[in-house]
């Protein structure tokens, strides 16, 4: 498996929209076309969305928000990765690279699950992210967002 990373360009465009079809994110949250580009559109003007390349092609991308948490924290605002490349570890391996990058210099990144996807928070718990707290309603009637936390390895 030859995964690279790398910052996302205008040009991965088309790819990070098309990871985010057919997942349990969009359904609740970016229906549309428009939506899923204006997401991604967000990261790649702020520099901090990264794809994933497995030989070449995009398989997926993370886009994170420095002090997006309590404007003091990393905030991993989303991860997705293409439907024809999930359960092959490439979302694992996304998450260390941004890891390894935020780490240099944080101590803490946060994110949140909505309780709609308790797939995607027994992986961020299997990842060493805790729960540290719930948002009833946060983003939409009816969903509650569990606040996740991980801190470096170097601050346990």
């Amino acid at each position: 498996m030859d995964i690279q990373f790398k910052k996302g360009t205008i040009e991965n465009l088309d790819d990070c929209i098309k990871a985010m079809e057919h997942s349990t994110l969009s359904n609740a949250y970016f229906q549309t076309e428009e939506s899923r580009k204006n997401a991604v559109m967000e990261g790649l003007n702020k520099e901090t969305l990264y794809v994933a390349l497995w030989d070449g092609k995009c398989a997926g991308f993370a886009y994170f928000i420095l002090e997006g948490a309590f404007h003091a924290f990393p905030y991993l605002h989303l991860i997705t990765i293409n439907e024809e490349y999930r359960g092959m570890g490439i979302g694992k391996k996304l998450i260390e690279f941004i890891e390894a990058k935020l780490f240099e210099t944080r101590d803490k990144i946060f994110l949140l699950v909505g309780d709609y996807n308790p797939g995607a928070k027994i992986f961020y718990e299997k990842l060493g992210y805790k729960q540290v707290g719930t948002i009833p309603s946060l983003y939409r009637k009816g969903i509650d967002e569990y606040l996740m936390m991980k801190v470096s390895k170097s601050d346990d």
